[in-house]
């Protein structure tokens, strides 16, 4: 239903064409997701009531959306934790079903970070507010606040009461449900206290015209760290713009030609398919033993490329790629090496490349979409992780793995892929391939 929302007398009346999305009398187009907190309608609000044992709560749309602004009022018990998550998303293969991505916080805490962007269930803080004195102050303990929230395009804006509170730049997801969400709760805190919600109202037409610019610096999350990994140890292997820490497979410093940096992102050109013909492939000048590794990738049609591990540059120095565990990435539809393999499936993507077969009902995005790798190798125990879905783990030197490796194409390396330390590698094989946000975390 289209809204014509009257201002106060006085003031200019607001002819935006808001869309409601609660009816103020029930909870159609809403369904709960998660945790098993109460939700209920009392005078035209919605009421979330935190319970016991049980992790946290989303009343989300039925609806989807991309590009909107919202804006709705909130009033929350100062005990109490929340926030709206906007272009979120529960999908089977993520951590069964949990809600998950951007979360605008209600944080009526001493720390005050209301209207900073929390990403629930993946990355942690992306927008904090300890910059932001004004934007700390904004908030109204124990009354009503207003929120007005910008998704459009990789940008998202927010505003507590009128203040300007985040400015994001942030390309992980483009689209999702909103939801409300009731945080849990441990003993310490009070049983049965209460969060509302009320006049919650959305546009998602002609949004160029009503979008507001925002004085705040926006923090810009494309190959950087975000605050949840800088503490836990993450580190940058490349800065997006250079092409420090890396050098040639075969050569001592990077490549001259067959690879290029642009807007961010590192990529492989295309030389017809050959393997290292063109400028090689390229590995992190620094050896990594037990780490954690997050890489995104976006394949072309019928490309080839991987992302090696455990490599020893000094192994094969003739033709063909360095020697070294393989997370491949594979055009599965298009490209003929998905058929092949001396393990059936073991050279389709995320594969532990002509050993072990992802498991086939990984969540692949369409070409031209971005994936996201992840690779733990602890005290030689491996997984490999796609999209946020684990699709196949072994253990690295043990008489299962040997045997694998007897049976495949690298039998002839003596201990193939059992060294303590290796290079990271990012595979020339010809086709046209991007990387960005590639980072390792050490496990000491």
């Amino acid at each position: 239903m289209a809204l014509i929302i009257s201002a106060c007398a006085g003031n200019k009346e607001d002819d935006t064409p808001w869309v409601a999305l609660f009816d103020g009398e029930t909870l159609n187009g809403w369904t709960q997701k998660g945790g098993e907190a109460k939700y209920k309608v009392r005078e035209r609000t919605i009421v979330g009531t935190t319970i016991y044992d049980t992790p946290n709560s989303f009343l989300t749309s039925d609806k989807m959306y991309g590009d909107f602004i919202l804006e709705l009022e909130f009033k929350v018990d100062s005990s109490m934790n929340s926030g709206i998550q906007i272009r979120s998303n529960s999908l089977p293969h993520y951590r069964n079903g949990r809600v998950h991505g951007y979360q605008v916080e209600i944080d009526p805490s001493d720390r005050a970070w209301s209207g900073g962007i929390y990403d629930e269930a993946r990355r942690g803080w992306l927008h904090t507010l300890e910059n932001n004195p004004e934007g700390q102050k904004a908030f109204k303990q124990n009354d009503w606040n207003h929120y007005r929230i910008e998704a459009i395009g990789d940008t998202l804006k927010t505003w507590v009461n009128g203040v300007p509170t985040s400015h994001l730049v942030d390309e992980k997801t483009a689209s999702g449900f909103i939801a409300l969400q009731v945080h849990s709760i441990n003993k310490d805190k009070k049983e049965g206290t209460e969060v509302q919600w009320r006049d919650i109202k959305i546009l998602t037409d002609s949004l160029s015209q009503y979008a507001k610019k925002s004085p705040l610096s926006p923090i810009v999350t494309k190959n950087q760290l975000t605050k949840n990994e800088s503490e836990s140890g993450w580190k940058l292997l490349w800065d997006g713009e250079t092409t420090n820490g890396w050098r040639g497979a075969r050569l001592d410093d990077f490549p001259e030609a067959g690879w290029e940096i642009k807007d961010g992102e590192l990529s492989v050109l295309s030389s017809g398919g050959a393997e290292s013909r063109a400028g090689g492939d390229i590995v992190t000048t620094d050896l990594y033993g037990d780490f954690e590794l997050k890489v995104d990738f976006k394949l072309t049609e019928g490309a080839n490329s991987g992302i090696k591990y455990y490599v020893d540059t000094d192994l094969n120095r003739g033709p063909g790629s360095s020697i070294g565990l393989e997370f491949q990435i594979l055009d599965d539809e298009r490209h003929p090496d998905a058929k092949l393999g001396n393990h059936e499936g073991s050279r389709t993507v995320a594969s532990l490349y002509d050993l072990i077969q992802a498991d086939t009902k990984k969540p692949v995005n369409p070409i031209g979409e971005w994936n996201t790798a992840y690779i733990i190798s602890k005290e030689n125990h491996v997984e490999h992780w796609l999209n946020g879905a684990k699709v196949l783990e072994y253990e690295r030197k043990s008489k299962a793995y040997r045997k694998l490796v007897a049976e495949s194409k690298y039998v002839k390396w003596p201990n193939f892929g059992e060294a303590d330390r290796g290079h990271i590698l990012l595979q020339d094989h010809g086709d046209y391939v991007s990387f960005k946000n590639i980072k390792i975390r050490p496990i000491n």
